[in-house]
């Protein structure tokens, strides 16, 4: 029988995330896989989002991700046209990788972070991911190896799963799992969790497609060209930024299925491209556009992240991105536990901090979706007329197609602005979190909130002194800090203390105490006379869950 601290059910980003998380902490964690190892996983997700790149950079891997996917100088742009060879209505500039740390102009800089986003297809990302998990001392990927299903009691869990290449079938025992399993997610089914929403958005023909002379047609390539135009309305993505792209065919009705609308016919009007032009089908990646989040995400010693709790449309990017948050907030609560410094019950906070934001993470991609899905049916029939008439329309559409989008390839808000206020283990203070859309946020030190960017004496950022637990960070050098620090110490906890200048934003509060995921657990002027209560919410002493 395999022992291990912690199964993970699934190999994609989500699932390595987690697996690299834990063990980073030095929790053993073993990740069950059905593909076979280097195995390319489907042409999906594109983008990488600023938070989960700073959640790659404290795991040592956000180097090695900058360094590949799209050639180094080419644009990262969002281009607006007629057809993605025809005329250009409008562009977001996004800065190329090569300029990612430096660019300063446009509306994708100027983040408040030391790891802007990346645009990099899952083809590319995942083989990283997985090198670098696989060289990790405690992290064991099981490749070609499905899982059926499994028993819990308050010891722990034994799972069954099976070789494909053998057809043999053998136990894990573990004291955690953890379904980062997709849409289809066998242990979401497990825990008797259901999915709740909205079943069909929109359908979306999407083809991989090899089309060498593609990039020679283009004036001005971008990231992701996306066509309007009265025809057929798409989505162009470089995928290589060479031969390889990704169409996304947008259903224009209800009652448009895969298979009844012609692909050939529609990858052409979206192209621009008459019948002479010649390319090649790699594959068909077609796909339903949701909002289903389920009603729960534990069941006892079991636990679900990514697609296996929550599906929505893509906009934004944060179907993928959404599941590594989940990843690193489930981590270091195992962590925590499994380590000896928490109670078990301090598990509780997973579900209450990120079910609600899932839930509304995917209302903010529908409200989008369902305006982006009006801008494609209604393009005007003069789009494409010469002239001034023409020009005029083709004014107004850019302009609406930049205003409404710049805030889903430049959300801020998603990235940043998102907060948990419904935690049992964040001390709140009565201060209301501010709100945020898509795109805007504020900055803020309340409970709960993203810990605020500031950069230390010696320049280093402020979330890469973040140690595995708490970190409490001193806006007054003069403050006492040495009962806090004693009693978290006398429960075994990672605990650090870090002087912050006092010429940095944000020191409203001469004391802030972060967790490791980057979330402020509480703030000050000055500790508890008797910091144990603090001490104990923090640690999920005073909770009244449990292991069932």
């Amino acid at each position: 029988m395999v022992k291990t601290s912690v199964l993970v059910v699934g190999g994609g980003p989500v699932g390595l995330s987690l697996a690299m998380d834990l063990a980073s902490r030095g929790i053993s964690v073993t990740v069950v896989e059905t593909r076979a190892a280097g195995e390319p996983p489907s042409v999906k997700c594109n983008h990488v989002s600023s938070r989960s790149m700073e959640i790659f950079r404290r795991l040592g891997v956000a180097r090695k991700l900058r360094d590949t996917g799209l050639p180094a100088d080419y644009p990262n742009d969002c281009s607006y046209r007629t057809t993605a060879t025809g005329i250009e209505l409008s562009r977001i500039l996004i800065p190329c990788r090569r300029d990612r740390y430096t660019a300063t102009s446009g509306p994708d800089t100027g983040w408040p972070t030391a790891e802007p986003p990346h645009r990099i297809n899952q083809i590319y990302m995942e083989p990283v991911l997985f090198a670098h998990a696989a060289s990790i001392e405690g992290l064991q990927i099981l490749n070609r190896t499905a899982f059926e299903d499994f028993r819990q009691d308050d010891d722990g869990i034994v799972a069954t799963v099976r070789n494909l290449d053998t057809g043999s079938a053998s136990p894990i025992h573990a004291d955690f799992i953890v379904g980062c399993d997709g849409a289809r997610s066998l242990v979401r089914k497990a825990i008797d969790a259901n999915l709740q929403g909205t079943p069909i958005i929109q359908r979306v023909q999407s083809t991989y497609i090899h089309a060498p002379t593609l990039l020679g047609l283009m004036d001005q390539p971008a990231w992701m060209t996306l066509s309007l135009n009265p025809r057929r309305c798409g989505t162009v993505v470089a995928i290589d930024g060479q031969e390889n792209w990704l169409i996304h065919n947008h259903l224009n009705r209800e009652d448009e299925t895969f298979d009844s609308v012609d692909r050939d016919a529609s990858i052409r009007a979206i192209l621009g491209v008459g019948p002479d032009f010649e390319y090649e089908i790699l594959s068909k990646e077609d796909w339903v556009g949701r909002r289903l989040v389920a009603d729960r995400f534990r069941k006892g010693r079991a636990f679900i992240c990514g697609d296996a709790a929550h599906l929505w449309m893509p906009y934004a990017g944060y179907g993928m991105n959404a599941g590594i948050a989940d990843a690193t907030n489930l981590a270091w609560l195992l962590g925590a536990y499994l380590q000896g410094w928490a109670d078990i019950k301090i598990l509780d906070a997973y579900e209450a901090e990120r079910l609600p934001i899932t839930e509304q993470v995917s209302r903010f991609a529908m409200e989008m979706a369902g305006k982006v899905l009006s801008q494609r049916r209604t393009v005007p029939e003069e789009i494409e007329q010469p002239g001034p008439e023409g020009d005029a329309v083709r004014k107004q559409v850019g302009q609406a197609a930049y205003d409404l989008n710049v805030q889903q390839y430049c959300c801020g808000g998603l990235n940043f602005g998102y907060f948990y206020d419904q935690s049992p283990i964040i001390a709140y203070d009565g201060a209301e979190q501010p709100g945020f859309t898509m795109a805007d946020f504020t900055p803020s030190s309340t409970p709960g909130c993203r810990l605020p960017f500031a950069k230390l004496s010696d320049g280093r950022v402020v979330y890469d002194a973040l140690g595995p637990g708490y970190t409490l960070l001193r806006y007054d050098p003069d403050v006492a800090v040495a009962p806090l620090a004693e009693a978290m110490r006398a429960n075994g906890v990672p605990f650090a203390v870090v002087d912050v200048p006092t010429s940095q934003p944000f020191g409203d509060h001469k004391l802030i105490l972060a967790r490791t995921d980057q979330h402020v657990a509480w703030r000050g002027d000055a500790v508890p006379d008797d910091p144990a209560p603090l001490v104990g919410k923090l640690l999920g002493q005073n909770l009244t869950g449990g292991p069932g």
